[in-house]
């Protein structure tokens, strides 16, 4: 049995598919699947179902899952442990660090604690990097309601419509939700911000198109195929060529929280809360 055999389990069970987590775990679709196979093998019993549109768990499956996830998580928490000797502090985030005010934010930071760099790492999970150990604290924009995490609110930040250059809503100085609805809609269900949930009941966009990382959502809205909506820290960090980003004037808010394991603070974590909510104060 290997630590990868796990994560590929776990990530096909998260995915829904082994395409799916391929692509989560930057792997190849093969890979997944002998890597599943493997841990059956080692363990010699079936663990998933497999069809050709889905995978179910097993009985044993489902035991086996929490398994898994417990002793990734003591893995990830060796690797926190022996993160508090590097010489940096690494911030997680999926789609947009800190937006606008990152550069802001890492200089102050510089400022007080020149021997210790803030560095910004993207994942592309529910954690930002936290729940893999990847990161010491994370940017997120959904709420986080695992009890192993801390969260402290920083502010919050509009949403924006994004729409190819070419889409006659790009010649608008603003949007609203209305304006979208009438095109195919891309979101990354697993660690974007929009639901169809902002739309009335009956009013939402017909079609969903889900996507896996902020690449391939532009790609997909700059070719016409979509439209999409966002946190202005998109707007801000992820500028596109044939990409049209408009303020939606009747969107909620979006509310961005750091996020830290509960019983491991990192390092001078109050210095870092307190510049980034004077980042967005400053607003």
């Amino acid at each position: 049995m290997d630590l990868r055999h796990l994560r590929a389990f776990v990530a096909v069970v998260d995915a829904g598919t082994f395409t799916d987590a391929a692509r989560e775990l930057d792997l190849t679709q093969a890979s997944v699947s002998r890597s599943v196979a493997a841990l059956e093998t080692a363990l010699g019993v079936r663990l998933l179902q497999r069809s050709t549109r889905h995978v179910a768990l097993t009985a044993v499956g489902t035991q086996v899952l929490d398994g898994a996830r417990r002793v990734l998580d003591e893995v990830a928490h060796l690797h926190r442990i022996a993160s508090q000797s590097l010489t940096e502090l690494r911030i997680g985030y999926a789609w947009a660090a800190l937006g606008k005010h990152t550069r802001r934010v890492q200089k102050a930071w510089a400022a007080q604690h020149p021997g210790l760099p803030l560095v910004f790492v993207q994942s592309n999970s529910l954690t930002a990097g936290l729940a893999e150990g990847t990161a010491d604290i994370a940017v997120v924009r959904k709420a986080l309601e695992d009890p192993r995490f801390e969260t402290a609110l920083l502010g919050t930040e509009r949403r924006y419509g994004v729409v190819a250059t070419d889409n006659p809503l790009a010649r608008k100085r603003s949007l609203k939700l209305a304006d979208l609805a009438r095109y195919s809609l891309a979101v990354d269900d697993r660690t974007g911000t929009t639901t169809l949930d902002l739309w009335q009941p009956g009013k939402a966009p017909a079609v969903v198109r889900n996507t896996h990382s902020v690449d391939e959502w532009l790609t997909q809205i700059a070719a016409g195929q979509a439209v999409g909506m966002t946190s202005e820290a998109t707007a801000s960090l992820n500028p596109r060529p044939g990409v049209a980003y408009r303020a939606v004037v009747d969107a909620p808010p979006i509310a961005v929280w750091l996020a830290w394991w509960k019983d491991q603070p990192p390092r001078h974590l109050t210095d870092l809360i307190t510049l980034a909510c004077d980042a967005y104060r400053a607003v």
